[in-house]
C-alpha cells in the first residue's frame, strides 16, 4: 500500500509541476512526448496497459473473444486467402505507393532515381539466383511491400520519424552511461580529455552486452524476437528459423544470434542456411552502435536501417537461393533456447565477460585492416608515381567502381564518388573504417545531408570479408557435419546481405528529402564525430 501511494504521489506531483510549468510557459510549451512529463505518461500508460492485458484480459477474456471472432477471422481469411484477392490487395498497395510518390516528387523528380537502383539490384539478384525457375515470389513481393511500408512509417511519417528519432536519442543517452564506468577504470584523461577510441567508444560494448545477457536470461529478448518472427512468418511465408534470425539480428550480432537456433542448425536446408547467414550480414548489432555514432552516424537512421533490412534480406535471399527442399523445422517442433545462466547476476557477469573477445576482435581487425589499407595505398601511390599519376589509392578505385551504384541509389553525381568510396571500403575492408571515412566527409561538409543519410543506410551491415570468416567459423562450430553446406552458400549469403543493405538505402533515398531529414542533421552528426578523436 505504501508503494502504491508513493507511485500516486509521484505522478500527482509530476502532474502538478507540469500544469504549473504550462501556466507560466514561454519556451518548449506543450506536451513533449520524448522528454519529461510526456515520457512519464507514455511509460505509465504502456505499463498499465500491459498489466491490464496480461493479468486480466488475456486469461479471462481471450478464449471467449477468440470464439466470437473466429467466424469473422475465417470470413476474412476466405476473402483474402485466394490468389486473386492477394494480388488485388498487393496491387492496391503498390498503386497507393505510386500515387504517393507521384505527388511527393513532382517538384524533384530526381528523387525517383532509387527506383532504378532497386530494379538494377533485383535484376542482379535474379542473375545470381541458384534456382531461378524455383523462386517463390510471395516473400519477394511481400518483402518489398514491407520495406516500403516501414520506410513510410519510419522515415517519412512525421509521427514515426519522431518516434525513431526519440528512440535513437534515448539509445545514444543510454549508451553514454558507459563512459562513467570507463572513466572509473581508465581515468578521465583517456575517456573525456583525449577520447581514445579503444577505451572511450569500445567500452560501451561491455555495458550493452551486460544488458542483453540480462534481458535474454529473463526471457524478454526471446519474447520480442518471437513476436517479430510471427509477423514475418505470417506476412512473408518464410520458415521459423529464417524469421527468428531476421528478427533477432535487429538487436544481436551475427556471431551470437545463431545460438538461438543452435539445436536446429544441423537440420536446416541449404536455402535456410543461406537466409540465416545473410541476415547476419544485412544488419548490425546494438553492441557496436556507439562506435558508429561516434564516427558521425545518426542513431535514428541506424536503428531504422536495421528494422527495414529485416524483410529486405528475406526478400533478396529467396531470389538468390530459393527453397527447393522441405524444411524440417516448424512452429510446432522448435523451441527457443533458454539462457544457461543460473541467476541474473550470473547472466550480467557472463554478458560483460563475453564482450572481451568481441572487443579484442574489433581492435585486432581495425588495426590490421586500417594498416593494410595504408599499405595498399602506399603501394598504389608508388605504382601511380611511376606512370605519372597522383592520388591513386584504394579509395580512389572503390570510388570509381561503386560510383554508379551510389548514383542509382539516389546520391547526386557530385557526391557519388565519395559515397562510392565509403561503400567500397565497407565491402572490401569493414564497416568501422567505412563509418570513420563517412564521419570525415560529414565533418568536413564534403557531401550533402541527403548523400550522408543514404550512405548511412547503405553501409549499415556486417557484409565484409572478415565477417564472412567469422560467420563460417561460428556456424561450423555449431554443426560441424554441415560445414560443407555452410561454405557452399557463404558467398551468396555475403552478396545477399550487401544487396539487402543497398535496397534499404534505395528506400531511404526514395523517401527522404532534405528538409525532413530530422533523424540526423549534418551539424548534429558533425558534433558526434567531433566527440571521438580517431
Amino acid at each position: 500500500m505504501h508503494r502504491k501511494w508513493v507511485r500516486c504521489d509521484f505522478f500527482g506531483f509530476a502532474t502538478k509541476r507540469y500544469i504549473e510549468h504550462e501556466q507560466n510557459c514561454q519556451t518548449n510549451c506543450g506536451m513533449q512526448w520524448c522528454d519529461g512529463y510526456g515520457m512519464l505518461v507514455l511509460l505509465l500508460g504502456l505499463v498499465y496497459m500491459g498489466l491490464l492485458y496480461f493479468l486480466l484480459l488475456k486469461p479471462r477474456l481471450e478464449p471467449s473473444v477468440y470464439r466470437k471472432l473466429a467466424p469473422i477471422g475465417s470470413h476474412i481469411q476466405r476473402m483474402f486467402g485466394s490468389r486473386p484477392a492477394k494480388l488485388s490487395l498487393g496491387a492496391a498497395i503498390v498503386l497507393g505507393f505510386a500515387i504517393f510518390l507521384y505527388f511527393d516528387t513532382r517538384a524533384d523528380t530526381y528523387r525517383l532515381m532509387p527506383l532504378t537502383g532497386m530494379v538494377v539490384l533485383l535484376a542482379l539478384s535474379l542473375l545470381m539466383s541458384k534456382h531461378p525457375k524455383k523462386i517463390n515470389y510471395r516473400p519477394v513481393c511481400m518483402g518489398l511491400l514491407l520495406q516500403a511500408i516501414l520506410g513510410l512509417v519510419c522515415i517519412r511519417w512525421d509521427v514515426g520519424r519522431s518516434i525513431f528519432s526519440c528512440i535513437g536519442a534515448k539509445v545514444d543517452t543510454f549508451l553514454g552511461y558507459s563512459s562513467v564506468g570507463a572513466a572509473f577504470v581508465y581515468g578521465d584523461a583517456l575517456i573525456k580529455q583525449y577520447a581514445v577510441f579503444a577505451f572511450s567508444v569500445l567500452s560501451v560494448i561491455y555495458f550493452f552486452s551486460f544488458f542483453i545477457s540480462v534481458l535474454y536470461y529473463v526471457g524478454a529478448m526471446q519474447w520480442v524476437v518471437l513476436k517479430l518472427d510471427w509477423i514475418l512468418q505470417s506476412l512473408m511465408g518464410t520458415t521459423v528459423c529464417e524469421g527468428i534470425m531476421a528478427a533477432a539480428n535487429i538487436f544481436l550480432g551475427m556471431s551470437e544470434t545463431p545460438l538461438i537456433i543452435k539445436p536446429y542448425v544441423k537440420d536446416l536446408t541449404h536455402s535456410e542456411l543461406h537466409s540465416v547467414m545473410a541476415s547476419g550480414f544485412a544488419t548490425v548489432s546494438g553492441t557496436v552502435l556507439a562506435a558508429y555514432i561516434s564516427f558521425g552516424a545518426s542513431p535514428g537512421h541506424l536503428i531504422t536501417a536495421s528494422v527495414i533490412s529485416a524483410p529486405a534480406v528475406l526478400c533478396v535471399a529467396k531470389i538468390i537461393y530459393p527453397e527447393v527442399e522441405e524444411s524440417k523445422t516448424t512452429s510446432d517442433n522448435i523451441v527457443i533456447a533458454k539462457s544457461a545462466d543460473s541467476s541474473v547476476v550470473d547472466a550480467a557477469c557472463n554478458g560483460a565477460s563475453s564482450a572481451i573477445s568481441l572487443i579484442l576482435g574489433i581492435i585486432a581487425n581495425l588495426i590490421a585492416f586500417v594498416s593494410f589499407v595504408a599499405f595498399v595505398n602506399g603501394l598504389l601511390a608508388w605504382f601511380g608515381m611511376l606512370v605519372g599519376l597522383e592520388d591513386v589509392s584504394l579509395e580512389w578505385f572503390c570510388g570509381y567502381i561503386f560510383r554508379p551504384l551510389a548514383f542509382v541509389m539516389g546520391v547526386s553525381w557530385r557526391d557519388s564518388e565519395h559515397v562510392g568510396q565509403v561503400i567500397g571500403i565497407k565491402t572490401v575492408v569493414n564497416e568501422f573504417v567505412a563509418y570513420q571515412r563517412l564521419g570525415e566527409l560529414i565533418k568536413d561538409e564534403i557531401i550533402t545531408k541527403r548523400s550522408a543519410t543514404i550512405a548511412t543506410y547503405a553501409i549499415c551491415g556486417f557484409a565484409n570479408p572478415s565477417s564472412l570468416g567469422i560467420m563460417i567459423g561460428a556456424m561450423s562450430a555449431m554443426a560441424p557435419e554441415r560445414r560443407g553446406a555452410i561454405t557452399s552458400v557463404s558467398f551468396r549469403s555475403f552478396i545477399t546481405g550487401s544487396v539487402a543493405c543497398f535496397l534499404t538505402a534505395c528506400i531511404a533515398g526514395l523517401l527522404i528529402d532534405d528538409p525532413q531529414d530530422s533523424q540526423g542533421s549534418p551539424s548534429n552528426m558533425a558534433a558526434l564525430s567531433n566527440s571521438t578523436d580517431v
